[in-house]
């Protein structure tokens, strides 16, 4: 019998998946709900069961719903580089957008030969500080909002 991903995740307590499950699929859920209801062990070449600390218990967990769930994943070292090209893809943003964000030193990068370079946790931290920028104005602006008590009206009453 097939597990479709129709139920909800909080109705069944399991991540969504659009696809068909095949025996890798029953082994990953299979392999989900026991990770996610008790504490992941490593078995060392001594054969003596090791408790992963949290934070790896809590990634691997994350990591595999996010597979379950058909997302991708991509593991990629903090001093890994990226080309502009790929870091552009990464955010989201056009190529040009990105080597201005560089020409006004709001990303650092180095240079191979004439090409710029861009590390992987520079990336991350424009994209972090970017989102927290965005995520303050949204804020900003809901609450100037609901000061205004724009809220409480509905979208036929009229500002006379």
């Amino acid at each position: 019998m097939g597990v479709r991903g129709n139920l909800s995740e909080e109705a069944t307590g399991i991540p969504n998946f659009d696809q068909d499950s095949d025996q890798d699929q029953m082994e990953a859920l299979d392999l989900y709900s026991k990770l996610r209801d008790t504490k992941a062990k490593l078995i060392g070449s001594d054969g003596k069961p090791q408790v992963l600390p949290g934070n790896l218990d809590s990634f691997l967990l994350t990591l595999l719903a996010d597979v379950l769930n058909g997302g991708s994943v991509t593991i990629l070292q903090r001093d890994t580089t990226l080309t502009t090209v790929e870091a552009a893809k990464f955010l989201g943003v056009s190529r040009q957008f990105l080597v201005q964000e560089i020409d006004k030193e709001r990303i650092p990068h180095h240079k191979v030969g004439t090409h710029r370079r861009l590390y992987v946790r520079d990336v991350l931290g424009y994209k972090s500080k970017r989102d927290a920028s965005r995520r303050k104005n949204l804020d900003d602006l809901a609450l100037a909002e609901y000061e205004e008590g724009l809220y409480e009206k509905s979208l036929n009453d009229s500002d006379t």
